[in-house]
């Protein structure tokens, strides 16, 4: 007989009307996988707000537990992997999308898809981090290898959301000089404590977009928006930078011309951490733990399972500063 236990449950109560609350399922119930897992944590993520409001481009099937990342201890793993009581991550995959995930005590996954919790971070601030962490992590990795710190100024949009603001704060524990982006006028601060040099607004970084090419001014950039924001970055970034793209907040379209990249040599660099291999998922993790480790309570904003319903609501307005960590 399975274990009770405590989980957001969202159920379709008529065509397209999605509601959302907090019952019991019971282990029995969760998909099939090797690894079983009690979890401590989880997050919020963009994603996560999708699925629990019904997103069908997300999840298919309801009722259905959001939640993308957990982290935990290892009930049992019929691969032998992992043993009991070893303190795992699970991010990304099929985790919360079509398979029961984070926003619920329990998870069951392939054990091909959980991480040992990486060296010199807790639970709760492998957690913190989340597929938003991860993601604002792959993008540092991607563009640490293609421009140096003293090449110049590295733009991130989109500063105060999950991704952006990790990425505002590891690229500056990196040695970057880093240009936050924000529409939130009253959030400089904010920026400037996660290691932001300068902190410019959407405007600016739209003037001229019209144009074909615009004006030299980036070594690199974050882009967390996609859309016409994305477009300008491309346009606006020195000759031989890299772009980093992993958002579409802003739009899945991307109206630019070839110009940028055959007469400035700028590299646009995808960035999925869903799929992520497993070595360089590895990697970027244990970097986050390690030369890459910030003051990760700056970012954070706890809730439960019972007061997840408001700042659901806030990402998808697009009005989360940082990271929300959700305690099971």
């Amino acid at each position: 007989m399975g274990l009770d236990f405590k989980a957001m449950i969202v159920e379709e109560q008529a065509e397209r009307q999605f509601a959302r609350k907090v019952g019991i399922r019971n282990t029995d119930d969760l998909p099939g996988g090797e690894l079983l897992i009690k979890v401590s944590y989880s997050s919020l993520n963009f994603k996560d707000a999708l699925s629990a409001t019904g997103n069908r481009g997300v999840t298919r099937n309801f009722p259905h537990t959001p939640g993308i990342d957990a982290a935990g201890e290892v009930v049992e793993d019929a691969s032998g992997t992992f043993n009991p009581g070893d303190t795992v991550i699970v991010t990304g995959w099929d985790l919360g999308m079509n398979t029961a995930g984070g926003y619920g005590e329990y998870i069951r996954v392939p054990a091909a898809w959980a991480l040992p919790l990486p060296a010199g971070l807790d639970l709760r601030e492998s957690m913190i981090l989340g597929t938003a962490g991860f993601t604002a992590g792959l993008s540092v990795y991607g563009l640490a290898a293609r421009v140096a710190p003293d090449a110049g100024d590295i733009l991130v949009t989109g500063a105060t959301g999950g991704v952006g603001s990790v990425a505002v704060a590891i690229l500056a524990k990196a040695g970057y000089r880093v240009v936050a982006v924000t529409g939130k006028a009253d959030q400089a601060e904010f920026l400037k404590e996660l290691g932001a040099s300068e902190v410019v607004s959407r405007e600016t970084i739209m003037e001229n977009a019209e144009r074909p090419m615009m004006k030299e001014r980036w070594a690199g950039a974050v882009d967390v928006v996609g859309g016409p924001m994305l477009a300008a970055v491309l346009k606006s970034t020195c000759y031989g930078g890299t772009v980093t793209c992993c958002g579409l907040v802003g739009s899945p379209e991307l109206p630019v011309n070839v110009f940028p990249f055959i007469l400035r040599g700028v590299s646009l660099l995808g960035i999925d951490s869903v799929q992520c291999p497993d070595n360089p998922r590895r990697q970027v993790w244990e970097k986050l733990g390690s030369e890459w480790k910030v003051n990760l309570e700056t970012l954070a904003t706890e809730v439960n399972l019972d007061n997840l319903e408001q700042p659901i609501q806030a990402i998808l307005k697009g009005e989360v500063k940082g990271r929300v960590l959700v305690k099971l």
